[in-house]
């Protein structure tokens, strides 16, 4: 099956000078969570905004189903839901005319059930005689959702969509997404929250001064670049540590009661049986060991730091 999304060689740049997106290529399948990571001023929202139309780039092609989004751009967007980060509703309409209006924007037949499943779907249908204007932040972050929706989108990109709600909304949101991707969305995210990237996507890509650093399984990125934490539970706490343990570049908690071990999972010996031989000659007995892997956050920082060096 061919990409929902094809990205190639894109560029933006501006007369100041700025470049915006430099030269990326990427390949969207259908049905997959992908998130988008990087800093501010990285290139996410340029990125988006090129795909769904709104920008113009300054070369490179984009196609959404097929359809070129400069040459077929009515087919192209028709496909496309978009969640900015900014609110933009109209502030003296109802919630429901809301998502009725937009609909009709793509030439969408009246459809009451459907916006009905939406609405209900963001716990909005007990709002949707009210105005947008008397809504909490958070629910109007919702009715965007509920516009992205309107028409029935096969790619629904959300930039930066939890920002400002609380954790309740949050959590809904994101039972919300996997709803879609079950019913075969394409769902495109940039968030500041690293934890919702590794608990929500398929895949990862992380973009930084315009330039898409690599798009990766979420799985396989963790195994190649993150690293193991090895928490020792000491039988009694030590002060320091001995010289003969100094190669092993161990932390020493404030307490003094545990141990902490970093190790590569890709190294042919990881050393920790070396490790605890050594402690137990250093006359150091360990009580309780856990081993946890590094978070997407930690990955993240290290690409980044490796990009600026």
């Amino acid at each position: 099956m061919p990409p929902i999304i094809s990205v190639s060689n894109l560029n933006k740049s501006y007369a100041s000078g700025t470049v915006a997106l430099d030269d990326v290529s990427l390949d969207i399948e259908q049905g997959e969570i992908l998130a988008l990571l990087g800093p501010n001023g990285a290139g996410k929202t340029t990125l988006i905004s090129t795909i769904c139309g709104l920008v113009t780039p300054t070369s490179g092609t984009v196609t959404v189903g097929g359809h070129d989004i400069a040459t077929e751009f009515r087919a192209a967007r028709s496909l496309i839901g978009l969640v900015p980060q900014e609110i933009t509703i109209e502030p003296f309409e109802t919630v429901l005319n809301t998502a009725k209006f937009s609909r009709g924007l793509f030439g969408k037949k009246r459809d009451d059930a459907y916006l009905e499943k939406v609405l209900r779907s963001l716990s909005l249908w007990d709002k949707k005689d009210s105005r947008n204007m008397e809504l909490s932040g958070g629910m109007k972050r919702r009715v965007l959702i509920a516009k992205a929706l309107s028409h029935n989108p096969r790619v629904l990109f959300l930039d930066e969509p939890t920002a400002g709600v609380d954790v309740g909304l949050r959590r809904e949101m994101w039972e919300l997404v996997k709803e879609l991707r079950a019913e075969g969305v394409t769902i495109i995210l940039t968030t500041h929250y690293i934890e919702e990237a590794e608990m929500m996507a398929d895949r990862i890509g992380v973009i930084n001064k315009g330039r898409l650093l690599l798009v990766e399984e979420k799985d396989k990125l963790m195994k190649q670049l993150g690293r193991k934490h090895l928490k020792m539970e000491l039988q009694s706490p030590i002060t320091t540590l001995p010289d003969s343990l100094a190669d092993y570049a161990l932390t020493l908690a404030d307490d003094g009661g545990t141990l902490i071990y970093d190790y590569d999972t890709q190294a042919e010996r990881t050393g920790i049986t070396r490790l605890i031989a050594d402690l137990a000659a250093a006359g150091i007995s360990v009580r309780d060991l856990d081993s946890q892997q590094s978070s997407l956050e930690e990955v993240f920082m290290t690409l980044l730091e490796g990009e600026v060096a």
